[in-house]
């Protein structure tokens, strides 16, 4: 029988330094001893017994000395990238991304999926996985090097508990614990929220793409959706769903009806499904010559017909894209006033439309949004591209992780792989000292 005594649990206050010790390292804003204890304030006794404690389990490793500049050389200290991997996947209505990361976010390797994502969660999810197990076969990663798994999803998340909530374009999903799922498969922690909170925190930080605190990322797909970051920060509302402005009403037109059940939402009119039902009518019309090809050819139009045939050069095309231009810029509009942003990102395939898409939003907002509101404000087209959802994804997983919440609790072993249920804890250990 074990006599020794269970150690106390460490304080909040113990736990935020170690988290902010391996912030520091991570994001190369200290290398050394003497510039973390700089940094945190901390003397040098502590700041050894930590990064030794780090070290030992193998978060960070020992590097080069330093030049020296008249005193004793300090020797580097590096964060291992390479300790771990995050599987992550971005779901949007018709498709996914998946791929893998290291600890640092940044993609090693990632897929793309054709999927209908009404098809449902048990379908949907097991194409996910397969396609996840098939990028650990590929790059020879095995389950025990897994850290934690990210996905997004296409509609309102409840972040607590990892489960989708009542998302319009996702029947069957709702309240579906496609947490445990992924928690049982990979053996790891997993979280999960809206796409494009994943989009806008990828953005946020990714080294190199400096942003204001205050950012707006509105996703302009199939859908429409903003993530909203507050102080660089994501702001996910009390229950998961704030941003979604896709259902919106944008017109008392009770003609169309959105996806979601209700009329008027900005989606229904000016999202990629629109363009498509509205590029369809121009083609069967015959006023369209490009769209109408493409209908004779494949039987069907989509969002990114429209946007090609205006690039093109088509009137009709053109029109229908600054008409959706207008009411996503007068939707922004009313959101800069609100919330007085710093930044406004747009992403998606339609954002891609080209400049004349751009041009009609930005002249949108700054017509109708009070001065003050857009004397600094930024609107640019999002710089990721494609793998920003699976970059937020691995951020997301990361600031977990790494949090005060979590980080106590596997820090003793090393490693979070193997422990599926850590997020349903308290992520308190009594190892630390």
């Amino acid at each position: 029988m074990d006599t020794r005594p269970v150690p106390e649990a460490p304080s909040t206050e113990l736990l935020d330094s170690y988290t902010k010790l391996l912030e520091l390292v991570r994001t190369g804003e200290a290398e050394t001893r003497p510039a973390l204890s700089l940094r945190t304030g901390l003397g040098r006794t502590a700041i050894t017994q930590r990064t030794t404690t780090l070290l030992e389990a193998g978060l960070l490793e020992e590097g080069d000395l330093n030049p020296s500049t008249g005193g004793r050389q300090a020797r580097t200290l590096r964060f291992r990238k390479d300790a771990g991997r995050i599987l992550t996947a971005e779901l949007g209505a018709t498709g996914f991304m998946a791929g893998i990361t290291d600890l640092l976010g940044n993609v090693l390797t990632l897929r793309h999926r054709d999927c209908d994502i009404a098809l449902g969660p048990d379908p949907v999810l097991a194409e996910v996985e397969a396609t996840l197990d098939e990028i650990l076969r590929d790059t020879g990663t095995s389950p025990a090097q897994v850290w934690g798994v990210g996905l997004g999803l296409p509609g309102p998340v409840e972040f607590a508990t990892g489960r989708p909530s009542e998302p319009p374009i996702m029947p069957g999903w709702n309240n579906h614990p496609v947490r445990d799922r992924l928690a049982r498969h990979y053996q790891a922690p997993v979280w999960i929220d809206n796409e494009v909170n994943l989009l806008c925190l990828g953005e946020l930080r990714t080294p190199g793409l400096p942003l204001g605190g205050d950012l707006l990322y509105i996703k302009i797909g199939t859908g429409i959706g903003a993530g909203i970051s507050n102080g660089g920060r994501l702001h996910r509302g009390a229950q998961g769903c704030a941003g979604d402005i896709g259902h919106a009403a944008a017109s008392d037109d009770s003609s169309v009806v959105c996806r979601c059940g209700k009329t008027g939402c900005l989606e229904a009119l000016a999202g990629g499904a629109a363009l498509a039902r509205d590029g369809t009518t121009l083609g069967r019309s015959g006023a369209s010559e490009l769209l109408a090809e493409v209908l004779t050819d494949r039987g069907a139009i989509t969002g990114e017909d429209v946007t090609a045939a205006a690039r093109a050069g088509d009137h009709h095309a053109v029109q229908l894209l600054v008409q959706a231009g207008r009411r996503i810029g007068t939707m922004l509009a009313t959101m800069v006033n609100f919330y007085n942003p710093s930044t406004i990102l747009l992403g998606g395939q339609v954002a891609d439309a080209g400049d004349l898409f751009l041009a009609t939003i930005r002249e949108t907002i700054y017509r109708r949004s009070l001065p003050l509101s857009t004397r600094e404000l930024r609107i640019d087209r999002a710089r990721l591209g494609e793998e920003g959802g699976l970059v937020g994804a691995a951020y997301m997983v990361l600031d977990e992780l790494f949090s005060s919440r979590h980080f106590g609790q596997w820090l003793p072993s090393g490693t979070p792989a193997g422990m599926p249920e850590m997020h349903t804890t308290n992520g308190r250990s009594g190892i630390l000292a």
